[in-house]
């Protein structure tokens, strides 16, 4: 079942923000008038504030503490989670400037990827439950030798799922996720790539627990030395990248690194030893082929049993992604044909709306 995409601690802060620049405006307009009421009221519950967040707030923390307990516990039994700033305060406004562009990688809505989506990679989907999920599920068990993993790397052929499963940990952990590509962490300007990765750490840090998601990262991050031709901003990238996730097992938030590639013999040694985690993500198996053929093409009631068996037999080697585009050329086939008849009598398809 697909849940709605909720609203994360992110969706409302720039309201809260408005509503208070707007509720200490009329605090100060109040004062000079002898008042003492910030925020007027007409009875009605409808708050007089210029801000487009104003009514939503008002109707958000009405609904916040008719459900909350006066001991701060909802009524689920977890506790209330006190909400942070977006973007912790930073000592120059060249770092904060940073750190609001890096922001903007925030997946602040569900992806809606659920674990039952992907098919086949049981294997796959269990260790990485076990690497990411069940440390911020279960925290007490995951302490001292069974201390949780903060590097994990997603290898495999193209098109095997590997952004899928990094989309299913965005929905099924509920935790601070950062989709961070090359074009997020990489900058024209001297020195800023460094800043951008450690501004990055220290959001991360800030939102724990959190994911750091890097695809591609054989783009970022590939292997250094003499033979190979690097520009020098390059490879401080690199070093400082390693730095980073160096701290990460010096500390005790939740801080995980998602890596994904299609080629892991191309990563840096140094980086191969801090990803400690490294999970194979294989083409699918016959089993899973065939849930695939038998979900994107179903079978019609009036019509003869699709070969199943034959389309799993003649797809040996092909990746999730082959299926579906396997799936989505057979379904352009009676399309086709509709396509030619109306071409050739020259019809024309009213619109649904008349």
């Amino acid at each position: 079942m697909a849940d709605e995409p909720s609203l994360t601690r992110w969706s409302f802060q720039f309201g809260r923000k408005k509503v208070a620049a707007a509720a200490a405006q009329t605090s100060s307009e109040s004062q000079q008038n002898g008042q003492t009421t910030a925020v007027a009221s007409n009875g009605n519950g409808y708050v007089k504030n210029p801000s487009d967040m104003a009514i939503y707030e008002q109707y958000r923390n009405q609904d916040r503490s008719s459900t909350l307990h006066s001991n701060g516990v909802l009524p689920n039994g977890i506790n209330e989670i006190p909400q942070k700033p977006l973007i912790p305060a930073f000592d120059s406004s060249e770092t904060r400037a940073l750190a609001e562009s890096l922001c903007r990688d925030i997946i602040r809505g569900s992806p809606n990827v659920k674990w039952e989506s992907i098919k086949g990679l049981e294997n796959a989907k269990r260790l990485l439950k076990e690497a990411v999920v069940m440390p911020i599920k279960y925290p007490k068990y995951f302490t001292g030798l069974l201390s949780p993993w903060k590097g994990i790397l997603l290898f495999g052929p193209p098109g095997t799922g590997k952004t899928m499963l990094a989309k299913a940990v965005a929905t099924e952990c509920k935790t601070t996720f950062f989709n961070i590509s090359a074009s997020s962490v990489v900058s024209k300007w001297r020195g800023d790539s460094e800043k951008l990765i450690k501004v990055l750490f220290e959001l991360a840090r800030h939102h724990a627990p959190s994911t750091i998601f890097l695809d591609e990262i054989d783009a970022i991050i590939s292997q250094r030395g003499e033979a190979c031709s690097e520009h020098e901003a390059s490879r401080r990238l690199k070093t400082e990248l390693l730095i980073q996730m160096d701290g990460l097992t010096r500390t005790k938030e939740l801080v995980f690194v998602l890596a994904a590639t299609n080629l892991p013999w191309e990563l840096d040694a140094a980086m191969l030893r801090r990803l400690e985690k490294r999970i194979l993500v294989p083409l699918p198996e016959p089993e899973a082929r065939r849930t695939m053929f038998e979900e994107l093409l179903p079978s019609q009631p009036d019509e003869d049993m699709l070969p199943y068996d034959l389309l799993v037999e003649r797809t040996e080697g092909f990746s999730g992604s082959d299926i579906r585009l396997l799936c989505k050329e057979a379904a352009m086939q009676p399309l086709r044909r509709l396509m030619t008849l109306l071409e050739d009598r020259e019809e024309i398809v009213p619109d649904d709306g008349k």
